[in-house]
């Protein structure tokens, strides 16, 4: 594989011309600093080789190659006559190219891009002014307290309300009931076990039941039912009546299924 060799800098000589190429002379600096142990390096000379036709698209002349800043990519060589190459090492270029300096980038930026730096430029110093104008006047430490404790107390104030509202929901009253009643049910949600349907209440005491809900309006026990499946576990007497009267919902109380 090939050697690579970069060379920037000026030309260090006259421009040299020969029928199909122009040769001068360039050198570079070594490293400032070497391996404990190991002399700096100093300085390199070498010749660079560039053919007509490459150097005359660079628009560069023998009195502007010796002031301008070239870039030099190509391959080193050590077979050329040393009458041809003074250098300690010639450099066979592939490609040169002229390296502008601070000053011509400036001059050659385009009108617009500068005056689109001036404005945002300007822009910037007049949002630096309006900042500047709108930033309040400093209040004294004591006045920056009590304004904060204000500010304090009313949050407080507005806060509490909100505090106060949070009630626990009531629980749901069942009035004008048997003692011990804790829900209404629908009659036709009930659900009699058979054993019950093949018994038959005492006539007498079912008529006193009937006679007390004519009187008060409401049964005198609540029945005992088991939660969940609605199935009556105890008052099969005022279901009766219940039915009887044609009651909508009757009183119950809730036997909870054993686990």
């Amino acid at each position: 594989m090939p050697h690579k060799i970069t060379l920037t800098g000026s030309a260090t000589g006259p421009l040299r011309e020969y029928d199909r190429y122009v040769a001068f002379d360039m050198r570079e600096k070594g490293s400032p600093s070497a391996p404990k142990g190991l002399k700096k390096s100093t300085f390199i000379s070498y010749t660079v080789f560039v053919a007509k036709k490459a150097f005359n698209k660079t628009g560069l002349t023998k009195k502007s190659i010796m002031h301008e800043k070239i870039l030099i990519q190509g391959e080193p060589t050590l077979d050329i006559p040393i009458d041809e190459c003074p250098g300690e090492v010639g450099v066979i270029c592939f490609q040169i190219t002229v390296l502008p300096n601070k000053k011509d980038k400036e001059s050659n930026e385009p009108n617009d891009k500068k005056e689109a730096k001036q404005e945002a430029s300007a822009a910037q110093q007049e949002v630096a002014s309006t900042k500047q104008e709108e930033k309040p006047a400093t209040t004294s430490q004591p006045a920056a307290i009590e304004e904060k404790k204000a500010e304090k107390v009313q949050t407080e104030v507005k806060e509490t309300p909100v505090q106060e509202k949070k009630v626990e929901p009531q629980k749901k009253q069942i009035t004008n009931q048997p003692k011990g009643t804790q829900d209404l049910l629908s009659f036709d949600e009930i659900i009699v076990p058979e054993e019950f349907l093949k018994t038959r209440p005492n006539p007498e005491k079912t008529q006193k039941v009937i006679d007390f809900v004519k009187r008060t309006g409401r049964l005198d026990e609540p029945l005992t039912i088991e939660k969940g499946s609605n199935i009556l576990k105890d008052g099969y007497r005022r279901y009766i009546v219940a039915k009887t009267v044609k009651m909508d919902k009757v009183p119950v109380m809730y036997e909870y299924q054993k686990s």
